[in-house]
Formats: structure tokens, sequence, C-alpha cells
């Protein structure tokens, strides 16, 4: 496969950070032009690859930091293995993670999102750009990850059940879990990708502030909750 991207979308402004996605399984890079398009338009660069490799490759050459491993279906996957090797981001993001490598998902289990059903008919048949990594690394692999992780999972996913996902993460000492309520195996795609797109933002700003613990905003208690609860 191509160490170039297969898609890159970049900001109308100044870059605040860049993220290198990793396709899944028979993904094209059609396939996440909508969230290409979206993460963009908050000021990271995004760029769509086959392999880890290529995506670590490029990811290391660019100027705007952080510098963001993401990767969905066995995509994520191969993230996390290239995290078991050394430095190669400051920072993952993976979605549907992969439990049962023999468990191919249909379009349905996929997503409930009629427009990226429609994506997915039309990518049928066409070259893919998705790793061919489908297992995660072992427990103790995953314990050795010095970055943080975001995980982004379908709660009623039913190729990666998420207590089955959300168990086989528990190792990466930094990990943080989102959950898509009822949402399904394309979790970045999903019927829900506007609030997943946020969330994702949300995390970005933090990990770019230093911190990636440190809330940017939060909720203030009104006074009158305030008098309620005493």
């Amino acid at each position: 496969m191509s160490s170039e991207p297969a898609a890159v979308f970049t900001p109308s402004s100044r870059v605040r950070g860049t993220l290198a996605l990793v396709a899944g399984r028979d993904e094209t890079a059609a396939v996440y032009r909508r969230f290409g398009s979206r993460i963009s338009a908050d000021g990271y660069a995004v760029g769509v690859f086959g392999t880890a490799d290529a995506a670590s490759g490029w990811l290391s050459a660019q100027d705007g930091a952080p510098r963001v491993l993401v990767g969905s279906d066995t995509g994520a996957s191969a993230v996390l293995t290239a995290l078991t090797h050394g430095d190669v981001a400051d920072a993952a993001i993976v979605a549907g993670v992969v439990v049962d490598a023999e468990r191919t998902p249909t379009d349905a289990e996929r997503t409930a999102c009629p427009v990226h059903l429609g994506v997915l008919a039309e990518q049928h048949g066409a070259p893919s750009e998705g790793d061919t990594v489908s297992s995660l690394p072992a427990p103790a692999d995953l314990a050795a990850i010095a970055v943080p992780v975001l995980a982004v999972h379908g709660g009623a996913d039913p190729v990666s059940p998420f207590a089955q996902a959300a168990a086989a993460l528990v190792s990466i000492p930094d990990l943080e879990v989102v959950e898509t309520v009822g949402g399904l195996h394309d979790a970045l795609n999903d019927a829900s990708h506007r609030s997943v797109a946020a969330s994702i933002v949300l995390w970005l700003e933090r990990l770019r502030a230093g911190d990636v613990h440190e809330p940017v905003i939060r909720r203030a208690v009104p006074a009158h909750e305030q008098g309620a609860a005493a």
C-alpha cells in the first residue's frame, strides 16, 4: 500500500494539531470524508491511510502538534500495535476495536446512519485502504503504551460488544472510554457522529492544552441547584 495519504483534510486557518487515521476492513478513504471534514473545520488536519506504518511515517513529518494516531475497526488494532513499538504519536484515538477478528460486520451492524449506509454501499467492491492487522496487542503490551488513548465504542455494537471491548483495553494506563448510547460498530460514522466529533474535539483541546485530564470547560452548578442539594 502507498505511504502517501489516501485523502487529506486541511483546516482553512491555523493548524491546531494533526490526526493520521488508519482505515479498517473493506474501507476506502471516502468512508472518512465526513469525519475528516468536520474535524478539520475545528482546526485539526486529518490524513487517511491504509496502514499504521504509513500513518506513523506521515505523522512524524508534520509540524502541527499534538500528533494523534486514529484507528477504526482493524485500524484501531493497528494503531495500538504501533503504539506498543515506541513513541510514534503524542496520543491515540481508537473506535470500534475488534475483539473477534472472525466476526465480519454487515453494513446494518456497522451503522444506523442513512448517509453512512449510502457511503458504504457505494464503496463496496472498491480497493480497500484498510489495514490487515486485526488482533489487539496482548495486555502486557497494551500496558506499555505511554501516551493517552481515547476509545470511542458503540454501546450496542453487535460486532464487538461494549463490555468486551472495554475489558480488552483496560490494561492501557492512560485510557478514557466514551460510549455512544445505543451506537453500532462504526462509532466515528454512526447516527451520533456529530456528538462523537464534538467529544473528540473536546478531548483534543484538553490534549493540546497540556493535560488531557484537566477540563477546558465544565458545568457550573446554578445557585438554586446548590440550595436544593443542601
